[in-house]
């Protein structure tokens, strides 16, 4: 198994393929980014609860709960990238 590096941590600046330099964050930002997955993760679960499916499983229990779950895990990815800049 990989070593996993938090993503408010300073490593995450170290072995990038993809994008070559990070700048480090403040720790104002540090804890917007972990708010904001936080509360997205918050709400997967919740979409779970009101589906009546496994929080551990990917898979939901329609459709449109799977799209909810795809545009919240979009939203975080689109707010962390606005606070990363």
């Amino acid at each position: 198994m990989a070593d996993l590096i938090p993503s408010t941590s300073d490593a995450r600046t170290l072995n990038n393929s993809t994008k070559q330099h990070y700048r480090l964050l403040t720790d104002a930002e540090k804890a917007q980014v972990d708010i904001v997955k936080q509360r997205g993760a918050e709400f997967i679960a919740f979409l779970h609860e009101i589906g009546g499916t496994d929080p551990e499983a990917e898979r939901m229990a329609s459709r449109d709960l799977s799209l909810s779950m795809t545009h919240m895990e979009d939203a975080v990815m689109r707010a962390v990238r606005h606070i990363t800049k």
